[in-house]
């Protein structure tokens, strides 16, 4: 099959819109709040990046936050993905009592929104004493209730039962079924959820601006920093948000082939 003009019209346009957003943050890091409010708004490169990156860097405690937010978002996609797999292989392969039961609780858990649990959830941490540290963001997230349904659904296609019976008679314990037999098969949609809930963990707000402050902050804590002000300087804070987003960037450059060879792997494996 040969694309004709107009896939190739769609594609540019569609190329266009998604890295817009991407490249007028560039212009605006690199502008002034005086240029900024100009009528029309710069469309191109100030000269003034280095200055606001070096400004967002010191103001924001940006180093701290970078390391920070490396270390909670990979706790919470390896904890992740190796409970959810865990717990989807259990849901979609074994049997045990009221199981469609505690299946139903744990897509239900999905429907109830995070600002019910905030108060209990502070009070909690704030009795062990985790307040402003890393530990207070990692544990309510080390598992999700969409990680555990998306494996369980994926399992259920993709991992025959006759496969998990075979390595019983062969005489392979629960441990060495999981390692041998259900890590391989979901290979696939393990990277697709790690890539999932990296990305979550790194853009969440809601519960890392209230556990952490800005001595000890991850990214999107240390963002809020840089508006603060009777005149925040936009040039800083659009600075500060690529900062931010530059590793991203950079994991899904290193990693791009691999994480969308494990989505089509995943979709013709199931």
């Amino acid at each position: 099959m040969h694309a004709g003009w107009l896939t190739y019209v769609i594609l540019i346009v569609f190329t266009i819109g998604s890295l817009f957003p991407l490249v007028w943050t560039m212009f605006a890091a690199s502008s002034t709040n005086t240029r900024l409010a100009q009528t029309p708004p710069p469309f191109w490169f100030g000269d003034d990046l280095w200055n606001n990156l070096d400004q967002a860097w010191n103001t924001a405690n940006m180093g701290t936050a970078l390391i920070n937010t490396v270390f909670v978002a990979g706790t919470i996609t390896v904890s992740t993905v190796l409970f959810a797999t865990l717990a989807g292989f259990a849901f979609a392969k074994l049997q045990f009592r009221a199981k469609n039961i505690l299946l139903m609780l744990v897509i239900g858990t999905m429907m109830v929104p995070p600002q019910l649990s905030v108060v209990p959830l502070y009070m909690a941490i704030a009795e062990l004493q985790w307040t402003d540290r890393l530990q207070a963001v990692i544990l309510p997230m080390m598992v999700s209730a969409f990680g555990v349904f998306f494996m369980r659904q994926y399992l259920v296609q993709a991992l025959p039962t006759e496969l998990v019976e075979a390595a019983r008679v062969d005489g392979a314990n629960s441990l060495r079924v999981v390692w041998h037999v259900v890590f391989p098969v979901a290979r696939p949609a393990m990277a697709v959820l790690a890539m999932l809930t990296f990305v979550m963990a790194w853009n969440e707000f809601f519960w890392p601006i209230i556990a952490l402050t800005q001595q000890n902050p991850t990214v999107q804590v240390a963002l809020t920093g840089l508006g603060r002000g009777y005149v925040p300087d936009q040039g800083v804070i659009m600075a500060g948000a690529l900062l931010g987003t530059l590793p991203l960037l950079i994991v899904f450059a290193i990693f791009g082939k691999q994480i969308v060879g494990g989505i089509m792997h995943g979709a013709i494996k199931g």
